[in-house]
C-alpha cells in the first residue's frame, strides 16, 4: 500500500503525515477534507492522489501507521516485570507522557478511531486494531500481585479507583502543558508530586507489609 509515499524523504513524509492525521481527528473520517490536508502539508491535490488512491486508502494507511507508532514508541517501553499496580501505572504515566509529546497527532487520531462508530474497516485492520487494545491491557493488569491489596478491598475496584486517579492527573498535567514545549519544561516538581499521589493511594489499598515494598 501507497509504496510511492513510502519512498519520500521522512521530513515530507511526516508533514502529509501530521496533516492527515490531524484532519481526521478534528474532524472524523466523513468531515475530513483532502483540500485541508493538503494545505496543511503544503503539497498539490494531485500529488496527494498520487501518493495514495484515494481518502479511504490514506485513511487506512494511517490506522496502520499509528498502530505501528503505538507499538514501537509506547508499549515497546513499558516494563511489565513491575508486578505491583501502582508502580507499574507510575511507569506506564511516564512512559506516556513522552509518548504523547513525541506523537500528539497519532495519540488523538486512534483515540478518535476507537470512538467512532461510523467507522467500518477492513477486517484484518480491525483483527489488529482489537489485538493492540488486548496488549495494551494486558500490560496494565497481566502478573499484578493481588497479595499488596488490604483484606477488605476488592482487587477490580482499586485497580478502577486508582487508573482513575492517575488518568486524571495525567490529563490534568497535559492540559496545563498543552501550549507548552515538553523540553521547555521542568518535569521534575510534577513527578514529585504525583509520586506523593501514588504514596497516598498505596496507603489507601495496601496492606502495611505492601506500603514498606
Amino acid at each position: 500500500m501507497a509504496e510511492r509515499f513510502k519512498n519520500l524523504n521522512e521530513a515530507k513524509q511526516k508533514r502529509i503525515l501530521n496533516a492527515a492525521l490531524k484532519e481526521f481527528a478534528e474532524q472524523g473520517y466523513e468531515k475530513a477534507s483532502t483540500n485541508r490536508i493538503v494545505s496543511m502539508a503544503g503539497i498539490g491535490k494531485g500529488m496527494l492522489f498520487y501518493y495514495f488512491k484515494n481518502k479511504k486508502q490514506l485513511f487506512h494507511y494511517l490506522i496502520d501507521y499509528a498502530m505501528q507508532t503505538i507499538h514501537d514508541e509506547f508499549f515497546s517501553r513499558i516494563d511489565t516485570g513491575e508486578r505491583d499496580l501502582i508502580e507499574r501505572f507510575r511507569h506506564i504515566a511516564m512512559v506516556k507522557t513522552a509518548y504523547y509529546y513525541e506523537n500528539p497527532n497519532v495519540n488523538n487520531f486512534i483515540a478518535m478511531v476507537l470512538l467512532a462508530d461510523d467507522i467500518t474497516l477492513p477486517r484484518d485492520l480491525q483483527t489488529r486494531l482489537e489485538d493492540l487494545q488486548q496488549l495494551g491491557h494486558r500490560m496494565m493488569y497481566d502478573n499484578i500481585d493481588y497479595t499488596l491489596f488490604r483484606d477488605d478491598v476488592d482487587p477490580e475496584k482499586a485497580f478502577n479507583l486508582i487508573r482513575w486517579s492517575i488518568d486524571g492527573y495525567q490529563s490534568e498535567l497535559l492540559q496545563q502543558f498543552k501550549e507548552a514545549k515538553i523540553a521547555a519544561i521542568d518535569l521534575e516538581p510534577y513527578w514529585e508530586e504525583f509520586y506523593a499521589y501514588m504514596e497516598e493511594l498505596k496507603r489507601i489499598f495496601y496492606n502495611k507489609e505492601g506500603e514498606e515494598t
